[in-house]
């Protein structure tokens, strides 16, 4: 009888070379490196927007507050006068918001609220990122009506 046997090569153990995980992480670091900023840019500009939608929020929940008190809160009751009934505010008829809570921001800083002197008009504002006034892109402040 004839036994055929197999190559006398030596089995070849299963897996990557060093040299292929090498060239695979560096293809890896070099698309996070393109990808990634532009990734947390796109976030940026998100958080942004988002501050945008929620300020023309609160700003039609304070038209609702002074259609049903006859003016807008003072700036001592501030956003609140939204959810908490204020002493001085008859005929309130909230809470304006849901949840019973004013928003913070999407950088979780509270949101900034301006009666004009005469009463007519409110300015509601998210300092941005930094938190601080001022500041460009991520970091500039956004208020309602701009």
């Amino acid at each position: 009888m004839l036994y055929l046997s197999r190559s006398s090569r030596p089995a070849r153990a299963a897996g990557f070379t060093l040299v292929e995980l090498l060239v695979v992480l560096a293809i890896l670091t070099l698309l996070v490196g393109l990808v990634g900023p532009k990734m947390l840019g796109q976030l940026g500009g998100a958080k942004t927007k988002t501050a945008g939608v929620q300020i023309s929020d609160l700003e039609k929940s304070l038209e609702l507050f002074k259609l049903s008190v006859g003016r807008f809160p003072t700036d001592e009751e501030g956003l609140d006068a939204l959810v908490k009934k204020p002493a001085s505010a008859n005929g309130w008829d909230g809470p304006y918001l849901k949840g019973g809570t004013v928003p913070l921001d999407p950088w979780s800083n509270p949101y900034k609220y301006k009666r004009s002197q005469n009463g007519a008009d409110v300015e509601i504002i998210s300092l941005g990122a930094d938190g601080s006034p001022g500041g460009e892109g991520e970091n500039s402040d956004i208020r309602n009506g701009k």
